[in-house]
């Protein structure tokens, strides 16, 4: 069990979470192993065969405090929320904006540059770290593509252009992830992004990290009255969390796979912690879902400068500052939406 700021992770087998008082208490086999303050919370995220009670969901459906259920490698179940305290009108001109192409576009191109940017510094940072002077070659081209594809981004007229700048980038930055890697690199590479089911060690975690991070995402949006479910970038599709997949393509490279390289470099997740299926899927360990939400809480405490804000912020507050930026946007307060780039 891990909480950082206003998120409880909990992925102990049979654990049982019930209301005491103002307090969740979670208990493995009639024993107390945590107790959080509700008003602490914002948010509960369960990894396979974890109960809640119902006086505990009534209760964190009064204090909009989200629940979600996860199975135990990472792939996202459901979700529990409260009555919608949104703003009507807020959500009803989401909608027109996203039916909308013209009013969807320029955000959709402000989510892709900063995607693109934020996968620029990256690499960019690796190609000064590497070690092997063809990596640094190769990071340095992929670098060089990437800045194609955000020039010609300008230049995109329909979303389906858009998305296909935003997929030709994933592309080119994921053939070159693997010069990303300082260590283990004979066991952890990669040779292309597998999603349903991660064919690699790498991919595993990536995903595994992305989906934590998307209940961040959509339980940040909810809060600010929008819909989670409908995006800008990613089509509407049914049980699809559009929107906070919008965002969350903003902090996949600077966030997600920063701490994925650092795992691996750090030598803090091992081979043996991983299995393949006979599917061909690969799934973490029990052990290592815990050290990567270790590593995640840890990440989330960090502070960096907010490129528009000016001042130190927790990482872990990024989502709900963005969804804030996003609402006003939407509102008419901000003349454009501006998407998160990282240094």
């Amino acid at each position: 069990m891990q909480m950082h700021g206003n998120t409880l992770y909990v992925q102990t087998e049979r654990a049982y979470l019930h209301k005491d008082g103002e307090t969740v208490k979670v208990e493995v086999e009639r024993e107390v192993r945590l107790r959080v303050p509700l008003h602490h919370l914002d948010g509960i995220v369960c990894f396979g065969r974890v109960a809640i009670s119902p006086a505990l969901m009534a209760e964190c459906c009064e204090r909009d405090i989200g629940i979600s259920w996860m199975t135990n490698e990472g792939r996202f179940l459901c979700r529990v929320l409260g009555a919608e305290s949104g703003n009507v009108l807020l959500r009803r001109r989401q909608y027109r904006l996203a039916d909308e192409q013209p009013a969807a576009l320029p955000i959709a191109r402000a989510i892709v540059a900063a995607k693109i940017q934020n996968s620029r510094t990256v690499l960019l940072r690796g190609a000064r770290e590497a070690e092997a002077p063809q990596d640094q070659a190769a990071l340095r081209r992929a670098v060089d593509r990437l800045e194609c594809s955000l020039q010609a981004l300008p230049q995109a007229g329909t979303l389906d252009v858009v998305r296909g700048c935003e997929g030709e980038a994933a592309r080119v930055y994921f053939e070159s992830f693997n010069g990303l890697l300082k260590q283990q690199r004979e066991f952890f590479s990669m040779t292309g992004r597998s999603r349903r089911p991660p064919k690699d060690a790498v991919n595993s975690l990536l995903s595994f990290v992305y989906t934590v991070l998307t209940h961040d995402m959509a339980a940040a949006l909810s809060t600010t009255g929008l819909d989670p479910a409908v995006g800008f970038l990613h089509a509407d599709r049914p049980g699809r969390l559009s929107l906070a997949l919008d965002l969350l393509e903003e902090f996949r490279a600077v966030v997600a796979d920063r701490l994925v390289l650092s795992l691996i470099n750090l030598k803090q997740v091992q081979p043996d912690g991983f299995e393949t299926q006979p599917t061909g899927a690969v799934l973490m360990s029990s052990a290592t879902r815990r050290t990567v939400l270790s590593a995640l809480v840890q990440r989330k405490r960090e502070e960096l400068i907010h490129p528009l804000l000016e001042e130190r912020v927790p990482i872990g507050r990024l989502p709900l500052l963005q969804a804030r930026f996003l609402a006003r946007f939407v509102r008419g307060d901000l003349p454009a939406y501006p998407a998160f780039v990282g240094k």
